[in-house]
């Protein structure tokens, strides 16, 4: 299919996991895809193994110059960016007694500050080259609730979900969609790093968490990423246009609004 045809991408967190599998869909689709991520080797080797439409762009998004920069080399091999993805993300857990400022403080600058300021630059790029593009930002079912272990992430999500309502809002007049995707547990090296924290802090052999987790699905199972990949091409497509502001849950059933 050619839902995406003529449309660029920026996937931030493109090299692996659900950016991956985002990427590898919406070229499918006919788009061109620029894979940010911060591991460049990664994104590079990811980007040669899916042809000339796809490019791989170096990005921390903790660092307004390397966004600056990444949207930047992205126009200028590509001509515009259409659709924005905000993926990258990490994971934190810890009792609320032993949260410390600089987990605090690195979780907040990634997950919430780099949304902000990603979506900030391309929605700037997007307003005067009179693009009227989509951007999606990928919150989680743990800003729907919160977790006894899981405050801070728990928070930056919440935010994301907030955040894309203020950025619809605002930007839906310049004919820029804002919408959010919502997944729920997600198998993949992320979940591998989410396990060890729950065998730490909950005293679970490796895998424990996994498979209970897993279990507890109302689908019979953990998504994978392609899971996520059809409502990522539908927000991006002009068969969302009329959607604003908005978090889709995808999530097996987890959870229901």
């Amino acid at each position: 299919m050619t839902r995406l045809a003529g449309k660029t991408a920026l996937i931030t967190g493109a090299a692996r996991g659900i950016g991956l599998a985002f990427a590898k869909a919406y070229l499918a689709e006919g788009a061109r895809v620029a894979f940010a991520d911060i591991d460049i080797a990664r994104a590079r080797q990811a980007a040669a193994d899916l042809g000339p439409d796809a490019l791989a762009v170096e990005m921390d998004v903790t660092r307004q110059e390397s966004i600056d920069a990444a949207v930047a080399t992205t126009v200028a091999a590509f001509g515009q960016i259409d659709i924005l993805v905000n993926n990258a993300a990490i994971f934190t857990a810890a009792p609320i007694v032993e949260i410390t400022r600089a987990d605090y403080a690195r979780c907040f600058e990634i997950n919430v500050a780099g949304t902000l300021f990603t979506l900030q630059a391309v929605a700037r790029h997007m307003i005067e080259a009179g693009v009227q593009g989509r951007i999606i930002n990928m919150a989680s079912q743990a800003g729907r609730r919160g977790e006894p272990l899981v405050a801070v992430y728990c928070a930056t999500k919440a935010a994301i979900i907030s955040l894309t309502q203020s950025a619809g809002l605002n930007l839906i007049r310049h004919g820029i969609n804002v919408n959010a995707i919502s997944p729920g547990v997600v198998d993949g090296e992320h979940w591998d790093g989410v396990d060890a924290f729950f065998a730490k802090y909950e005293n679970k052999a490796p895998g424990q968490k996994k498979a209970e987790v897993g279990a507890g699905v109302p689908f019979g199972r953990m998504g994978v990423p392609e899971d996520l990949t059809g409502m990522a091409v539908f927000l991006a497509s002009d068969e969302a246009r009329y959607i604003v502001a908005q978090t889709y849950n995808v999530d097996g059933g987890q959870w229901m609004s």
